[in-house]
């Protein structure tokens, strides 16, 4: 069957959650990879009016609604109130209300910086794909516009617009409130937009990098505009979620991956094993799974699940989510003997495996813990450690070997031993006073009494 004459018409409609529901053998259809048959649990009557009792006497410092919640989550998550759970529990409100500067300042701030260019958040793209990177937006060149911070000028590069422009167009593309140029689809890019750009100047020694996207759009999913923002800050920086996952030195990144690969070592042997024997490393997939925190699953429902825990209890659980994944995918990934095809399956999760009513609760039962992790980021620093050491080790015989030859090649001259092509290193000028030898006029013995004690000088020195 061809594919169908325009994406409207290959449209039948949108899920629950919003996603779009293609008609098949579109090519639309053909490229998704998202299920539309979810199998979460429904929440009674009664259980959604114990979440609102709960939210009405919430103590962010009282323990017993964190274990209340723990309890709470088996039995599913009303979807209207996820996003006031996801408020309560990162304590987003708090960071807002002690900053400096409100979400109102950071947008107002992008506007007027956009206004530089004759444009604002609904056609931003246009405008900055046809600027030079090397310019930047000036904050402050509007009339009238004040800095958020006297200390310094804001500002944002046009590189950094213009990549959060394209991660925004590709972030989520079948979801109703980002696909296509309907109103809807245009405010929601202008939201991210604007989320992502704010987070560009609130913090601008990470600025924007790819992956944020799909964070900062799973939240605008589930809560208001300005929460959003607040709920990014806390997510991106605060120890307990992703501190240093989207540093551009990618250093975090990389240790996460190799203490999930410790991990694996220690929980699956022979799945890690099988791995090492194909030269699958973990930072091949990790990277997207960490980055994106699972969203590229395709069952969204089983995503929330996954979120709900991330946002309880941190980053041991996306560890754990990691290690359940793999758990369920291993007698088929053992049985693959090509990277070509066990790379993909990790790169896209079958839908058999993610669905909500097998992968959530095998999350529930795949616990890893704090002290666990810790263990294992020490075996990790160790490595590096034992790396650097051996490679200082290296480095100093190789420098110990080259003195030694410098003062052979000294005796060697002295006794008149040394061929004439080794007299000097291949690099180095042939001339005297390139070798640092001194033209000596006085006589032979003399000449080798100088010579003797230059050699006693060198080996002292070495």
């Amino acid at each position: 069957m061809n594919c169908c004459p325009s994406e409207k018409q290959c449209v039948l409609g949108f899920d629950e959650f919003g996603f779009a529901v293609f008609r098949r053998h579109c090519d639309r259809w053909k490229q998704q990879h998202r299920s539309h048959e979810y199998s979460y649990p429904s929440v009674s009557t009664f259980k959604i009016e114990l979440w609102q009792e709960m939210f009405r006497n919430w103590n962010e410092t009282d323990g017993s609604c964190t274990n209340k919640i723990h309890s709470f989550l088996e039995s599913g998550v009303p979807t209207a109130l996820r996003g006031q759970l996801w408020k309560c529990l990162l304590g987003s409100e708090r960071v807002k209300e002690s900053s400096i500067h409100t979400y109102q300042d950071y947008v107002q701030e992008l506007r007027s910086q956009l206004s530089t260019l004759g444009v604002n958040e609904y056609g931003v793209q246009m405008a900055v794909s046809t600027l030079d990177g090397a310019h930047k937006v000036r904050a402050g060149m509007a009339g009238g516009t004040r800095n958020l911070a006297p200390a310094r000028e804001p500002e944002v590069k046009i590189e950094t617009l213009r990549q959060i422009v394209l991660d925004v167009e590709r972030s989520f593309p079948t979801h109703c409130s980002l696909m296509g140029r309907s109103a809807e689809a245009k405010e929601g890019q202008a939201k991210l937009f604007r989320i992502l750009s704010a987070y560009a100047e609130y913090n601008p020694q990470i600025g924007y990098c790819q992956g944020m996207s799909y964070i900062a759009a799973m939240l605008l999913m589930n809560m208001q505009e300005q929460d959003a923002f607040w709920a990014l800050v806390v997510l991106l920086e605060k120890p307990k979620y992703l501190a240093g996952f989207y540093e551009h030195s990618l250093d975090t990144i990389q240790r996460h991956a190799k203490i999930f690969q410790q991990l694996l070592k220690h929980r699956m042997p022979c799945l890690w094993q099988h791995m090492e024997n194909l030269k699958v490393a973990p930072l091949l997939f990790i990277t997207t799974w960490f980055l994106t925190l699972f969203t590229s699953l395709p069952c969204w429902d089983t995503v929330l699940a996954i979120w709900d825990l991330i946002i309880l209890y941190g980053i041991n659980t996306i560890f754990s989510t990691g290690l359940c994944i793999l758990q369920l995918l291993e007698p088929r990934l053992l049985a693959m003997s090509d990277v070509s095809h066990l790379l993909p399956t990790l790169l896209r999760i079958p839908v058999e495996v993610s669905r909500y009513s097998i992968l959530v609760p095998a999350l529930w039962m795949t616990k890893v813990h704090k002290w666990e992790l810790d263990c294992m980021q020490s075996v990790v620093l160790e490595e590096e450690e034992e790396e650097m050491m051996s490679s200082g080790r290296q480095e100093t015989l190789k420098n110990t070997l080259t003195k030694m030859l410098k003062i052979a090649r000294c005796y060697l001259q002295d006794l008149g031993q040394l061929p004439k092509d080794l007299a000097t290193s291949p690099s180095q000028d042939r001339s005297p006073s390139a070798r640092g030898h001194t033209k000596y006029h006085g006589s032979k013995g003399e000449a080798r009494r100088v010579n003797s004690r230059r050699g006693r000088t060198e080996r002292t020195n070495l």
